[in-house]
């Protein structure tokens, strides 16, 4: 697929938690009982991956968004700042389906899903791509939004034209986009990683207890 692309990144630290000085961390390596060094992830990692995307949207939207949804965001905050009561600030979330088609979210687990649709107030179907690979391919971090890519041209919605946003997560904590413009005609019969099974997607899936 031949794609235009830019990047952008945002680092975001969030303190680390630790016997001796009290602080926590959304993730940290810790001993299991059976010896294994394995990851925890805190409860408020969902909390801080909100806070990493809005930090790194922030130096995004002003290179995708159109020039209106842009002014709007400033009224919005110019109006939140000299109007609106401390207890009724509402933040103006851009609409960022009017930059792009197709979103790419981080399948690290459904919570990170679940935060990133909320914070971008997007659709269930907007993150399908992201929600089907974690299903099929369990949580393989950052690389996830390349088997969702792969995902989104096997059923054939990648059209010549449309943009598509990757948005994934790593250590530190980190918040990392990718933009991509679909430059030609894709031809959703040419092999990648869902081919094999691709007529089995989209699945339901349960909603959690």
């Amino acid at each position: 697929m031949n794609r235009d692309q830019s990047t952008s990144s945002c680092t975001l630290s969030e303190p680390t938690w630790d016997p001796m000085t009290g602080r926590t961390v959304p993730s940290s390596n810790k001993m299991t009982e059976m010896g294994f060094v394995g990851v925890s992830l805190s409860r408020s990692l969902s909390q801080v991956a909100g806070n990493a995307l809005r930090a790194n949207i922030s130096e995004l939207g002003p290179l995708v968004l159109p020039y209106l949804e842009q002014l709007r965001c400033g009224w919005g905050a110019v109006h939140r700042k000299l109007w609106v009561t401390a207890g009724r600030k509402e933040i103006y979330v851009p609409d960022f389906k009017k930059a792009f088609e197709h979103f790419c979210i981080h399948a690290g687990g459904r919570a990170i899903i679940d935060a990133v649709e909320s914070n971008l107030k997007l659709q269930k179907e907007d993150g399908e791509a992201s929600r089907m690979t974690l299903h099929r391919f369990g949580n393989t971090s950052s690389s996830s939004v390349w088997y969702e890519l792969c995902y989104l041209e096997a059923k054939g919605k990648v059209k010549k034209g449309d943009r598509i946003w990757q948005i994934a997560f790593g250590s530190g904590f980190k918040c990392n986009s990718a933009v991509w413009k679909s430059i030609s005609v894709l031809d959703p019969q040419e092999r990648n990683a869902w081919s094999d099974r691709i007529h089995s997607y989209p699945v339901q899936i349960p909603n959690a207890p």
